[in-house]
């Protein structure tokens, strides 16, 4: 049993060596396609307000909203969140307020094609990534966080 269990802390041990320097740059190819989804769903919706607003009257049913009110509130959300998730500046917050977005999207048409809902749960399941877990090494907020934290650049001391 003892060979089995070496066998496996090798492997994980080798995993981690050739999987661990590809996070940073997976978890921003990750925060930049979403980004990209919702940026171009807010251009759309900036191109033809007047289509916008018809569309949460009478295709859209977000809950709770006067349909105007979700308009903007959708609008202004899909084209700042993703500029700040881009650049992993308040990532997390991004990630969690474009969540919101989604799942809102998703509850509020009565009928959502597989293809789209497939969609939804990709970008769900990336924002929800970033939210628990953060935007990486590669985001402003490491950046900031390395620049002003004490505990993070402080160096050991030998006791």
């Amino acid at each position: 049993m003892k060979p089995l269990s070496l066998l496996f802390v090798r492997l994980s041990t080798l995993s981690a060596r050739l999987f661990t320097p590809l996070q940073a740059g997976l978890s921003l190819v990750g925060r930049l396609y979403v980004a990209w989804a919702f940026f171009a769903s807010g251009l759309t919706k900036t191109n033809d307000w007047e289509t916008t607003l018809f569309l949460f009257e009478y295709e859209y049913h977000v809950p709770f909203l006067p349909f105007a009110l979700a308009a903007c509130l959708a609008t202004v959300a899909e084209l700042i969140l993703p500029v700040l998730l881009s650049v992993g500046l308040a990532a997390r917050f991004s990630a969690l307020g474009l969540g919101v977005v989604n799942a809102v999207a998703v509850i509020s048409l009565e009928e959502i094609a597989p293809a789209a809902l497939y969609g939804h749960v990709i970008w769900g399941l990336i924002l929800l990534h970033v939210t628990v877990w953060g935007a990486g090494t590669l985001s402003a907020d490491h950046f900031i966080m390395r620049r002003k934290s004490p505990l993070l650049n402080a160096q050991p001391t030998s006791a």
